[in-house]
C-alpha cells in the first residue's frame, strides 16, 4: 500500500507539472497544494487520514468582525474588535478573507493617551497595528454590513468593497461587538441593526448555498434577543450571546475596578465576554478546543458568581456545531501547538468588579472630571459631559414612562411596558411596527441614543398591546413637550430606525 500511496503522490505531481509545461493558464485558487493533495490522497487511501485534530486542509474561512460604536467613551469596542483581528492573523487568516467595520476615531483620539496604540487589557500589547480598515466612518453601515456578508459587492457604497466571497465548503466566523437593546444592536451611523433584518439576511445566506457553516459571536446588552425566537435550527449557524434577552453586558479593564487600566486611561479596554473568549484562543490549541468548550469556559468567567458583576452567556442555532473545533473558523497560533484546554482551565483571575456596558459613558466622563486640574477647561467640558449624560437619560426615562401611562393607564402602564414574553417567542410580532413607533418617538422626544435602547422591550410590547402609529404620534406628542438639542438629539444624526 506504502507503494501504491508514493504513486499516488507522484502521478498528482507529474500533472501539475504537466499542465503547466504545456503552457494553460490556471487560476491562482486553482491549485491548492497541498491541500488538495492531501484531501485527493486521503479519499484514495482513507488509512493515511490523520483525523481531524491534525488536519490543515480546511477550505477558506471567513470573517467579518465589526465594533458598532464611535467615541473615545466606547473605545472598548473597537479594542475588542481589532484584538479579534490578531487572533485571526495568528490563526492564520489572510486580510483578503477578513472584513472589518470599524469606525476609527480611537486611535489617534486625542483622548487617547498613546497615539496609533490601542489596547485590550491593562498589560496588552498594541492590537491596531496592520488592522484593514475596510469600512470605516460612514461607511459602517447597516447596509454595507449585510452586504458584506451575502457577498453582494453591487450593494456596498464606499470602503474597500472587500465581501465575503464564500463557497459552499467554507466556514464563516462574524464577531459584533457594541451596544444592544431588546431587538436592535447600535451602529454609530442609523438606522441601528434590528434582529428581524439580521437573521433574514443570514437565512438569505444560507438559502444561496454559500457557506458549510458559520459561527456568530455577539457582545452587546440584552443579545440574546437578538436570536431569541428567531434564529431557528438547519442553517448549520452556532450563535452565542453575552447575555441573555433581559440584562446587559459588562465592560472590563475598567478605571478604578481591578483589574484596571494605566492610570493614563480614562475608559474601559475591553468587555467582558469578548476578551473571554478572545483570551482564551490565544492560550489554547484551537485543533484540540471545541466551541463548546470555549462557550462553557466563557460562560463561567462572563457570569462571575463570585459577585453581581456579570452576564448570562446564551447560545442559540445548531448546537450540534458546538462540537466542531475552533480550529475551523478562527485556526489557531503555532506557538499554542503544546497546550491543550481542559474543563478546570482558569482563563484568567476572576473580576473583582465590571461596568455594565450602559454606564461606561458616565465612568469615562467621571474619571475625566476627577483627574482633570481644578479650574481647567477639560475640567468643566467634563462636568458638562456627565451632566448632559444623566439629563437625556432621565428625559428618555421619563418619556417612555409618561407614554404608557397616556396609552394604558396609570394602574396598567408599568405592567405592560415591563412585560417579558417567553423565551420561545421573538421581541415582537411584528418588527415593522416597532420600528415605525421607534421613529414616531424620537420624531417627538429626541433619539433613544445607546442608553435608550433599554427602552426597546417596552416599544415592542406597545406593537404587541395593539397600539396603533396614530395613537403613539398623539401619546409622544403629550409626553414630549420640548425637543431636545443635546448631542443625543435626533436632529445630530437622524433616526435610528
Amino acid at each position: 500500500m506504502m507503494i501504491g500511496y508514493a504513486a499516488a503522490v507522484s502521478l498528482l505531481l507529474l500533472c501539475t507539472l504537466s499542465t503547466v509545461a504545456h503552457g494553460r493558464q490556471i487560476p491562482d485558487d486553482l491549485i491548492r497544494l497541498p491541500s488538495d493533495g492531501s484531501s485527493f490522497i486521503n479519499r484514495a487511501f482513507p488509512e493515511h487520514n490523520k483525523g481531524d485534530d491534525d488536519d490543515d486542509s480546511v477550505e477558506t474561512r471567513w470573517a467579518v468582525l465589526l465594533a458598532g460604536s464611535d467615541g473615545y467613551w466606547n473605545y472598548r469596542h473597537q479594542a475588542d474588535v481589532c484584538h479579534a483581528y490578531q487572533v485571526l492573523k495568528k490563526g492564520g487568516l489572510k486580510d483578503e478573507n477578513i472584513v472589518v467595520f470599524m469606525y476609527d476615531d480611537i486611535a489617534y483620539n486625542e483622548e487617547n493617551p498613546r497615539p496609533g496604540v490601542i489596547i485590550n487589557s491593562p498589560n496588552g500589547e498594541d492590537v491596531y497595528q496592520g488592522v484593514p480598515k475596510d469600512y470605516t466612518g460612514d461607511y459602517l453601515t447597516v447596509d454595507n454590513f449585510l452586504a458584506a456578508i451575502l457577498g453582494n459587492r453591487s450593494a456596498i457604497t464606499g470602503g474597500s468593497g472587500k465581501v465575503v466571497d464564500s463557497g459552499p465548503n467554507d466556514h464563516i466566523f462574524i464577531y459584533y461587538s457594541d451596544h444592544g437593546g431588546p431587538g436592535v444592536l447600535g451602529m454609530p451611523t442609523f438606522p441601528n441593526l434590528y434582529a428581524d433584518d439580521l437573521v433574514n439576511a443570514l437565512k438569505k445566506k444560507h438559502a444561496s448555498g454559500t457557506y458549510k457553516s458559520l459561527v456568530f459571536y455577539l457582545e452587546a446588552c440584552e443579545s440574546g434577543s437578538i436570536f431569541e425566537g428567531l434564529l431557528p435550527e438547519g442553517l448549520n449557524i452556532y450563535a452565542t450571546t453575552a447575555a441573555n434577552a433581559e440584562e446587559s453586558s459588562w465592560g472590563t479593564y475598567c478605571p478604578g475596578e481591578y483589574p484596571s487600566p494605566p492610570p493614563e486611561y480614562e475608559t474601559c479596554l475591553g468587555d467582558l465576554y469578548s476578551v473571554a473568549w478572545m483570551e482564551d484562543s490565544e492560550k489554547h490549541n484551537l485543533r484540540k478546543e471545541s466551541l463548546h468548550q470555549q462557550y462553557e469556559l466563557v460562560k463561567k468567567r462572563t457570569a462571575n458568581p463570585n459577585s453581581a458583576y456579570g452576564s448570562h452567556v446564551m447560545q442559540f442555532g445548531d448546537i450540534a456545531l458546538s462540537k466542531e473545533k475552533l480550529f475551523l473558523y478562527i485556526g489557531t497560533d503555532p506557538a499554542n501547538d503544546n497546550h491543550s484546554v481542559n474543563d478546570d482551565n482558569s482563563l484568567a483571575p476572576m473580576l473583582l468588579h465590571a461596568v455594565n456596558q450602559r454606564d461606561a459613558d458616565l465612568l469615562h466622563f467621571w474619571d475625566k472630571f476627577r483627574k482633570a486640574p481644578e479650574g481647567s477647561s477639560r475640567k468643566r467640558e467634563a462636568q458638562k459631559q456627565f451632566l448632559e449624560a444623566l439629563s437625556h437619560r432621565e428625559h428618555i426615562d421619563n418619556s417612555v414612562k409618561l407614554i404608557g401611562k397616556l396609552l394604558f393607564g396609570i394602574e396598567k402602564a408599568t405592567k405592560v411596558l415591563h412585560a417579558v414574553r417567553p423565551a420561545s417567542q421573538p421581541l415582537v410580532d411584528d418588527w415593522n411596527c416597532l420600528k415605525k413607533l421607534v421613529r414616531t418617538f424620537e420624531t417627538h422626544c429626541g433619539s433613544l441614543s445607546q442608553y435608550g435602547m433599554k427602552h426597546m422591550r417596552s416599544i415592542a410590547n406597545i406593537c404587541n398591546a395593539g397600539v396603533t402609529n396614530e395613537q403613539m404620534v398623539e401619546a409622544a406628542a403629550q409626553a414630549c413637550d420640548r425637543f431636545p438639542s443635546n448631542p443625543w438629539s435626533s436632529l445630530q444624526k437622524g433616526f435610528s430606525a
